[in-house]
């Protein structure tokens, strides 16, 4: 606890310092004359509060709301004209708690300042619906884009593959496709490929760039000579061969050309150099991003160990730095390429279901350049449970909740705004963390973390807001350990659960209920799939990895025995299982997808490799070199699906299911 308390910033060496450092706290926030962030739900539920020294109650406010608009509204207010609320005690003196008076607000986030005589708080008012957006009952398919093979793709699936697997879909009556995050990761040194230990929450990763529809390429005679060489073509013929993607390789041979590209339009003004300097204007970040890169590259190395100034947020790189320019370029092109993916698929109807990953490498550029809205002294993680006696550390540092308030939520807001508006459906990844979320501090074993709460209800304020303006519906990943207080919040703001059929299986009546408006799906990306846990092949994997004890396997293997009889028979008694015949593994995952699509989920998602009965996972938790994670291609190419009679058919059973209802 002490050391959690030293990682927020608390000056505590020894219990007995509690009661004085909660005092110095509680003086720091009395001195405010209102909190740093106040929330207003539907432009007018509930009312900010004044907080005045107990013997200058009778006293004028100034009171200034700026909208989000640029709007202005200004006024004074004599605090005897204000309702009392409360009273505390500060530091042996009193203060006095008023009810603000607002006019009805449009939805925004405007900035709210309070005077009396020298003294001035600030406070950000997040008008915000009471609800996110509903997503329409709808169906999709689920595929990490890394492993989506095609005859043109240079060794990993590109976005050019993503919006044809999109219209391909959408022919089949689909609305969605789900894939891991796109965000950007580190290619080389420090070398990470973890859609979910991404480099940065804010920006893209170019290896998902198809350089064959890049107009530059076109333009440079180098650049076209080096695709056309001998040795190249090599090259990503060897790329494309063999079962796992090497992202490292296929990143340099990317970038060789597209350097060349980004030398080509350098060169001369034209008005495609006009349009990136237009883009990296719009946003200030951009050059921050790509002079972190450059920096990185040099060093090569995470940032903590940089030199100083660069450690501290100084970095030093020349506009026309070759790394610095690539890193302007390929954001640029990758935003298009989205842009242009998403445009096609929005015109029938289509979108994407994409995840807002829980946190962010400690060497990316969001814990550099934002490392006031982070705890670099902790780590987040998991308690012990049944699987993981030992608890999990997931190697990213928390939030600061705290700080986050006092900035104005600047960074998460970048952070949901950036996945919201280029989807139709966003994953909060362990949607729990909105609530608490279990901290390791450094030297304190991960089995000896504490939860750490945050301001719940102004999180859901920034996300129901966010939906509204992207129109993107919210669904709160909330498998694992669920406090009771979650999901009646997820309820309340109009979060779609997550339901997953294999987490769900019971030994009393084989499945339990799919609840409303959730988004149901057979299994995750971090779950064996389903013809894998079928067959117990995932319990074999996690014992020769070392992962499982030979005891612990074997009660798994019993557990499931126990477990598929059920499940069977209750498939059958809902109509979705014949009777009179054996239930091989495709007549039950069939018989799932069924039960799924015909209920009263919103959105239905089926992992396309479940249909062919993959049995090896992408991703192993608790692994790291033991098994090469996030790197499996699949075993079909997007033209082998588009042909596949057992693809096809359980799409079209699904579709059918969801019309039905």
């Amino acid at each position: 606890m002490l050391a959690t308390l030293r990682a927020m910033g608390v000056e505590i060496d020894r219990v007995a310092q509690a009661p004085a450092a909660l005092d110095a706290w509680r003086a720091g926030r009395g001195s405010a004359l209102c909190e740093p962030v106040h929330v207003v739900w539907e432009g007018a539920g509930g009312l900010p509060l004044v907080h005045l020294p107990e013997e200058r109650t009778a006293t004028t406010l100034r009171v200034d709301l700026r909208l989000e608009d640029g709007t202005e509204i200004g006024q004074r207010l004599r605090s005897e004209d204000l309702r009392p609320v409360g009273r505390t005690e500060v530091g042996g003196r009193g203060v006095v708690s008023f009810e603000l008076p607002l006019p009805p607000l449009p939805l925004g986030y405007h900035r709210l300042a309070l005077g009396l005589g020298r003294r001035r708080s600030e406070s950000l008012v997040i008008s915000a619906p009471m609800r996110a957006r509903p997503a329409p009952r709808e169906w999709g398919v689920f595929l990490p884009l890394y492993a989506l093979v095609t005859g043109d793709t240079w060794g990993v699936g590109d976005l050019t593959a993503l919006g044809r697997l999109l219209a391909w879909v959408g022919e089949l009556g689909g609305r969605l496709v789900a894939t891991l995050p796109l965000l950007a990761a580190f290619l080389d040194e420090p070398y990470d490929p973890s859609p979910y230990s991404p480099a940065s929450r804010l920006f893209w990763n170019e290896t998902y760039l198809d350089v064959t529809a890049v107009p530059e390429l076109e333009r440079s005679p180098s650049a076209r000579e080096l695709v056309a060489s001998r040795a190249f073509r090599s090259e990503l013929r060897a790329l494309r061969r063999g079962d796992l993607v090497d992202v490292r390789r296929v990143a340099a041979a990317k970038r060789r050309v597209l350097e060349l590209c980004a030398e080509a339009l350098y060169r001369r003004p034209s008005a495609r150099r006009n349009e990136l300097e237009r883009f990296a204007a719009a946003d200030p970040r951009l050059d921050d991003y790509a002079r972190f890169r450059a920096a990185g590259e040099r060093h090569r190395t995470g940032w903590p160990v940089w030199p100083e100034p660069e450690r501290s947020g100084e970095v030093r790189v020349g506009d026309r730095d070759g790394a610095y320019r690539y890193h302007r370029y390929v954001q640029w092109l990758m935003q298009g390429q989205i842009d242009h993916i998403l445009e096609a698929a929005a015109a029938g109807g289509r979108s994407l279901l994409l995840d807002l990953p829980l946190g962010v490498n400690p060497d990316g550029y969001d814990v550099w350049r934002e490392r006031a809205a982070f705890v670099s002294s902790a780590r987040a993680g998991a308690p012990p449970d049944a699987i993981f006696s030992g608890g999990q550390d997931w190697g990213f540092p928390p939030l600061h909740p705290e700080r986050n308030r006092a900035q104005g939520y600047r960074y998460p807001i970048a952070c949901i705004r950036h996945i919201a508006k280029h989807a139709g459906v966003v994953r909060i990844d362990h949607v729990m963390g909105l609530h608490r979320l279990y901290w390791i501090p450094q030297g304190v074993d991960r089995s000896d973390g504490v939860y750490v709460h945050y301001p719940v209800e102004e999180l859901y304020a920034i996300l129901t807001l966010e939906s509204e303006r992207s129109g993107a519906a919210i669904v709160g990943e909330d498998l694992g350990t669920v406090p009771r207080y979650v999901r009646p919040a997820m309820a309340r703001h109009g979060l779609h659960r997550a339901y997953v059929a294999q987490y769900e299986l019971s030994e009393a009546h084989g499945l339990d209920r799919v609840p409303p408006n959730a988004l149901a799906t057979v299994n995750t990306h971090d779950m064996p799939t389903f013809a894998a846990f079928w067959s117990g092949r995932d319990i074999d994997l996690l014992t020769s990895l070392g992962a499982t004890a030979p005891d612990a396997a074997e009660r798994e293997r019993e557990q499931r025995t126990r477990l598929r009889r059920p499940l069977v028979r209750f498939l059958r008694d809902q109509g979705h299982l014949p009777r009179g015949r054996d239930a091989e593994t495709p007549d039950v995952l069939r018989a799932c997808l069924d039960y799924l699509a015909s209920g009263p989920a919103a959105v239905v998602v089926a992992n396309l490799e479940d249909l062919w009965l993959e049995t090896r996972p992408h991703n192993v938790p608790g692994t790291t070199s033991e098994h090469p994670n996030w790197r499996r291609r699949a075993a079909m190419g997007l033209e082998e699906l588009r042909r596949a009679p057992e693809v096809r058919e359980a799409l079209a059973e699904i579709d059918r299911a969801r019309a039905i209802r």
